[in-house]
């Protein structure tokens, strides 16, 4: 079981303060968040990517490899890459070299985005969102398997005899998850290559999240990729812990009510009942993330948000104490003693590649 975080890299107000970060602070911080939280033992963090203020991660791939030189064990991921306004020759590059530069420690995960006027900065239309998801897709996991392509789709120009360079490190193309909050063409498409599906579980109610992991289990197991429980799952969520339920929500309860995603809608009540939020304290969290296996089953990969909504640098990386000497410890423990013998965990790349040469201790 992988745990670790992820930020979508907004740049917000602090309503308790009224002071906003600039973006080079912001970025600054993305980096200090990410050193954190190998410090603290987590095992992966990822970070978005959004080309539209008040967000600065436009460029993941540079913000990944700069903090990939100033670690050594964490896995490095994205939340998400934009597979629609993204030319999959240009992800083909940027994550293959990622990957050398971290020496596999990585994989990513991928959207189709839901911003409408992104879509025409980079010459799309949403309205073909989910057609360019999967053609874009296809051609990007041909880029990584075949030396020499040859494409020819609806929305890019064709390739002949096209070689993406780099290529992937020791032939083990990255890992990819299939992000979606509600989607289940993107889930269908996880199961069609037996890729990982990240259900976001942020904003909408578990009976949602269950039914998309659901449909994505047996699709999985429809194309041959193993049964429905061997299927790799990964979660998202947001927890904000203090030592009690009464001063986490006292601190928390300024930053979601002006939150741009969550502000101005239902209370914190309202939502912490009713979506995978937990505002409370570290064995309330605990206790929140093991009853999410109930209905999600067996799953590879847990992160949260931690640095939304204007929360100051200083609070997050407390945050990010608590979640590694309180949280994290007990949920691995918790988690492995639950896990069948049979549900895999997460891909890596030392995984896949040792997958590939099983016997390679045995030759002389």
């Amino acid at each position: 079981m992988q745990f670790g975080i992820f930020t979508v890299g907004d740049v917000t107000t602090d309503p308790t303060t009224g002071r906003t970060p600039t973006e080079h602070e912001r970025i600054e911080a993305t980096v200090a968040i990410a050193r954190k939280a190998e410090e603290v033992g987590l095992d992966v963090f990822a970070t978005g990517q959004h080309h539209n203020p008040p967000f600065i991660p436009s460029a993941p791939t540079t913000t990944l490899a700069y903090i990939a030189a100033q670690t050594e064990r964490i896995i490095l991921s994205t939340s998400t890459t934009l597979i629609t306004t993204t030319d999959p020759v240009r992800i083909a590059e940027d994550y293959a070299t990622l990957q050398h530069l971290s020496n596999g420690r990585m994989d990513l995960m991928m959207g189709r985005g839901n911003t409408g006027p992104v879509y025409p900065w980079f010459g799309k239309d949403i309205r073909d969102g989910i057609p360019l998801a999967i053609e874009n897709y296809a051609l990007l996991h041909r880029l990584w398997r075949e030396d020499v392509v040859d494409w020819q789709g609806t929305y890019r120009t064709p390739l002949q005899g096209f070689t993406s360079t780099p290529r992937p490190l020791d032939g083990i193309p990255p890992f990819v998850w299939h992000g979606s909050i509600r989607s289940p063409e993107i889930a269908e498409q996880a199961a069609y290559y037996g890729d990982g599906f990240f259900s976001n579980h942020i904003f909408w109610p578990a009976s949602h999240t269950k039914q998309m992991v659901q449909l994505y289990r047996r699709r999985f197991e429809h194309y041959g990729h193993g049964s429905a429980d061997q299927a790799i799952v990964g979660l998202g969520g947001q927890v904000f812990m203090r030592k009690n339920s009464q001063d986490a929500v006292r601190e928390f309860r300024p930053y979601f009510d002006n939150a741009p995603v969550y502000g101005h809608g239902p209370s914190l009540e309202e939502f912490t009942s009713q979506t995978p939020l937990t505002v409370g304290s570290p064995q309330e969290v605990i206790e929140r993330t093991l009853g999410f296996r109930e209905y999600a089953g067996d799953y590879q990969r847990q992160l949260w948000l931690l640095d939304h909504a204007g929360l100051p640098l200083k609070t997050v990386l407390e945050q990010l104490d608590i979640l590694g000497e309180e949280v994290v410890p007990v949920l691995r423990k918790e988690f492995a003693a639950l896990r069948p013998a049979h549900v895999p965990d997460a891909p890596t790349h030392a995984s896949q590649l040792a997958a590939t040469t099983p016997d390679k201790e045995l030759i002389p």
